[in-house]
């Protein structure tokens, strides 16, 4: 019996506490939600967790971001990520991939997963993620949009099937369609975005920065946490 994750053994019992410590998660994204549910699974007992992102830590992660803080700005997310899992549970098998999944290098990044989680925010990178998991049967989920939203309680599971009033959901589920796939898991929110002052410049291929605020982008990572431990020990959800 592990003392720290005990209080999740009272309530799932000691055989899916194994198959947690057994399980093998991917979070492919570490920023607002990815962040969040990496730690998550963590102190949840997930025993094996592959942290792939190729940004570092900037001051306006901090709002929103569980990795980033003023004394690891200028860090790699994955890496900072690794330390405070490791401060967790030093027996977590925790592997970091400092780059960018992109089509062209997918088998830099795929292994044994038992699970992935999807936090990109590239179409089409988000899309060749969630093709190439099915086709090699690993179970996958996926965030949607987070960013000028305000109220948590919207944040849903759902089929993508289901999906409304979410920009990015629309163009996945049209590119998932071209590709034959009708069904996907996913988290998103129909709140209609508010719309952001833009004070920064957008990166190349953006043309805005969007907003965003803690409680939204956290209770994503939560809700992925949530449904990756459910499904790897088959607890179904409510």
């Amino acid at each position: 019996m592990n003392e720290r994750t005990i209080r999740a053994e009272m309530l799932l019992g000691a055989e899916a506490m194994e198959k947690l410590k057994r399980a093998h998660v991917a979070v492919f994204g570490l920023g607002g939600v990815g962040s969040w549910c990496a730690e998550a699974l963590a102190r949840s007992g997930v025993g094996r967790l592959t942290l792939i992102d190729q940004d570092t830590v900037g001051l306006s992660n901090i709002n929103r971001q569980l990795c980033a803080l003023t004394s690891t700005v200028g860090m790699p997310k994955a890496e900072v990520l690794r330390r405070r899992i490791e401060d967790i549970d030093p027996d977590i098998d925790v592997r970091t991939i400092v780059g960018r999944y992109e089509a062209s290098s997918r088998e830099d990044f795929f292994a044994d997963y038992d699970y992935i989680v999807d936090c990109i925010d590239l179409v089409s990178c988000k899309v060749d993620l969630i093709r190439t998991a099915k086709e090699r049967i690993i179970p996958i989920v996926s965030a949607l949009g987070t960013g000028n939203k305000c109220n948590a309680q919207r944040l849903t599971l759902c089929d993508i099937k289901k999906t409304g009033g979410c920009p990015l959901a629309r163009v996945v589920r049209r590119e998932l369609r071209k590709l034959g796939i009708e069904h996907h898991d996913v988290v998103f929110s129909p709140e209609e975005a508010m719309k952001p002052a833009q004070f920064e410049a957008p990166p190349p291929g953006r043309r805005s920065v969007p907003g965003s605020l803690v409680w939204v982008p956290a209770s994503a990572g939560l809700l992925l946490c949530q449904h990756v431990v459910l499904s790897i020990i088959q607890l179904p959800e409510a």
